[in-house]
């Protein structure tokens, strides 16, 4: 019976000694990827995978490329969504906006910096001091779409909100280019190249002011006289000679 209770302590030595020792083995023979080598891999793979803007319907036909450059790029943040309407283009938008320089944040412009004089009777209203007076600063109307600003700032206005708030991140060439604009009295220039950011809050959108249209005619020239016609004025035709009266 002693050598018989031996064996089964020994036995159950030997099951508990190989239960740790074959975790062990395991997790050392199969180790866990580094980092890095996991870093690499999910990159291979995106860079195997079609990125969104290359995705292409089937009647275009597909080439082989490289990876596709962007030159620059036009970036915004939300800093707040409007709880208003979306902003429509071709109307007129209602902004209050501050600009900087990219370099060196300089402020160069804001829309409380623009006011104009009281009126009264047609004319400017003079203070105490002998100036006009200025009345309160309003939001800035830009017509928004339709190219009246530097592109970087129609594209960059699209989609928001009346009420919202938004930073855009301009690049040169999408702002004023290679033209440099001159410092002012009241205003630092802009250097040629220059990125630029501004903090924009749409305040209104309202309709534009169309101009009074003009009453033409169908075509050039109908219904009118001919000294009032539009188009070229024909060439006279030369005066016939005077008859001679037949010798006698």
């Amino acid at each position: 019976m002693k050598q018989f209770a031996l064996m089964l302590t020994l036995a159950a030595f030997a099951a508990a000694a190989s239960g740790q020792t074959s975790p062990k083995s395991s997790t050392t023979s199969t180790p866990k990827p580094s980092t890095a080598a996991a870093k690499s891999s999910a990159a291979s793979a995106s860079s195997s995978a079609p990125e969104p803007w290359l995705r292409l319907p089937p009647v275009v036909p597909h080439i082989a490329h490289g990876p596709v450059k962007i030159p620059f790029s036009l970036r915004y943040e939300d800093i707040k969504v409007g709880p208003g309407a979306e902003g429509e283009s071709g109307k007129l938008w209602h902004i209050k906006y501050t600009g900087w320089r990219a370099a060196d944040g300089v402020k160069f412009d804001s829309w409380d910096e623009h006011r104009v004089p009281a009126m009264k009777d047609g004319k400017p209203e003079m203070g105490p001091d002998g100036k006009p007076k200025m009345n309160d600063p309003e939001p800035l109307p830009v017509p928004q779409g339709i190219g009246r600003v530097i592109p970087g700032f129609d594209w960059g206005l699209a989609g928001m909100r009346i009420g919202g708030k938004r930073r855009i991140f301009i690049p040169w060439q999408l702002a004023y280019g290679e033209h440099a604009i001159p410092d002012r009295p009241d205003h630092p220039g802009i250097p040629a190249k220059s990125d630029l950011i501004f903090d924009v809050e749409l305040v209104d959108v309202t309709d534009m002011q169309q101009p009074r249209p003009m009453m033409m005619p169908p075509h050039p020239g109908a219904n009118l006289p001919p000294s009032a016609a539009p188009h070229p004025a024909e060439p006279a035709k030369p005066a016939e000679p005077a008859q001679q009266p037949p010798p006698k």
